[in-house]
């Protein structure tokens, strides 16, 4: 199988590491890449956002299956252009895409298919922002409708901080704050079928304790001994089912990774945001545990014929994802900076790039992550840590806290 990757960050080297481990794989492409993909596939240049330059490429280089990773290429048509050419695509038509490119879009589906959820209100005027901050008070929840790669919402209990992001924004969704733990759920899906991956937990905030700015993610891991036994039935039955079912009575049917966003409430699991795409840094950990050979199951995704595909397998043990940020991450990154120790394995490379030397230097706000497998949560904790401090960036930021409540038993139902 001929596959081409679209994207360049952490969550898509990840993919390139799993895609270019399944055996049906003859010839991995990625499109732009960054320095860490390029160890395992042959890199291209492509606009990411403009539909026919990737399509063309696709058709270039002879692809069976092309695997788009980021929002901004499946919000703007990317698998529509490429599936107009006869490939195979996983990822979501634009439509479809819309569940993570409008709030509001998604929480119109989430009440039309009965999905549990939380209190909310579509606001495009200060006026009506005002009304719904009061009306729910604190703390607020002010998510920007459309991507915002990450970085879109605000969860606070400053009035001031929420009505100030939400002039920023424009258009936003007001939210009643969901208490309780949360997770992450990837399901696959051919728009009817789904397999859903093994649930992982990441962390939002900047520094330890959850505290500082929220962010793209700083570290994720998995699995969760803590959560029900029938959390992911339970999440099957009572969103993502009938979330596809409404998505195919829109005539938009939803192809591709729906990612669920969860809080584990006093009343059950309730969304907090639907994305189209892996999410980044939960990729990491999802994948390092997967057994079933990737580029086979997101083929068969992509191809209508996911009922078809055997049950999913797992490797025993945990595993956890640091991200190692830049400085000033999440304001304006501090970009150039030279990276040492990043070329080995279990280092998964996001914002990096190679200088006129030659050298690896980083080049966005969360420049790589290190995964490590242990046979337990602790021994994969332990192996993560030891390889972070390894890599050497000046003005490096990480979190020194990453599943480390869930070793010591302090998550609570």
């Amino acid at each position: 199988m001929r596959v081409l990757l679209i994207g360049s960050g952490g969550r898509e080297h990840a993919l390139a590491v799993g895609l270019s481990a399944d055996p049906s794989v003859d010839f991995l492409a990625a499109a732009p890449g960054n320095p860490g993909i390029a160890q395992v596939a042959e890199l291209h240049e492509v606009k990411v956002t403009d539909p026919a330059a990737v399509a063309a490429l696709a058709v270039e280089l002879s692809a069976d299956l092309v695997v788009v990773g980021p929002e901004a290429p499946l919000v703007a048509g990317v698998a529509d252009a490429v599936r107009a050419k006869g490939i195979a695509c996983f990822g979501p038509s634009a439509a479809a895409a819309r569940l993570e490119g409008s709030k509001t879009f998604a929480k119109e589906v989430m009440t039309a298919a009965g999905v549990p959820t939380a209190r909310s209100f579509a606001c495009s005027d200060m006026e009506a922002v005002r009304a719904a901050l009061t009306e729910l008070g604190a703390p607020y929840v002010v998510k920007n409708d459309g991507l915002a790669a990450g970085k879109g919402v605000v969860v606070t209990d400053d009035l001031d901080e929420a009505l100030i992001h939400a002039e920023a924004c424009g258009t936003v969704v007001i939210e009643e704050y969901l208490s309780g733990p949360e997770v992450s759920l990837f399901v696959v899906t051919d728009g009817t079928a789904a397999a859903p991956l093994m649930p992982a937990q990441d962390f939002k905030r900047l520094a330890d304790g959850d505290e500082g700015p929220n962010t793209g993610g700083m570290g994720a891991y998995a699995p969760l001994d803590w959560a029900p036994a029938d959390l992911t039935e339970r999440v099957l039955r009572e969103t993502v089912e009938p979330t596809l079912a409404e998505m195919r009575k829109r005539g938009t049917p939803f192809a591709g990774l729906l990612y669920v966003g969860l809080a584990l409430t006093p009343d059950g699991p309730k969304v907090i945001e639907f994305n189209a795409r892996f999410g980044d840094p939960e990729t990491q950990v999802v994948l390092e545990l997967l057994d079933t050979p990737l580029a086979g199951l997101l083929n068969a995704a992509a191809t209508g014929t996911l009922a078809e595909h055997g049950p999913l397998r797992w490797k025993d043990g945990s595993a956890i994802t640091i991200v190692v940020a830049s400085h000033n991450y999440p304001g304006v990154p501090r970009t150039g900076d030279v990276i040492e120790g990043a070329e080995r394995p279990g280092v998964i490379h996001a914002g990096t790039a190679r200088n006129t030397d030659g050298a690896l230097v980083s080049a966005g706000g969360r420049v790589l992550s290190v995964t490590a497998a242990g046979a337990d949560l602790p021994a994969a904790r332990a192996a993560a840590y030891a390889l972070v401090e390894g890599v050497k960036l000046d003005g490096a930021q990480y979190r020194t806290d990453i599943a480390l409540r869930a070793v010591e038993g302090r998550i609570t139902l």
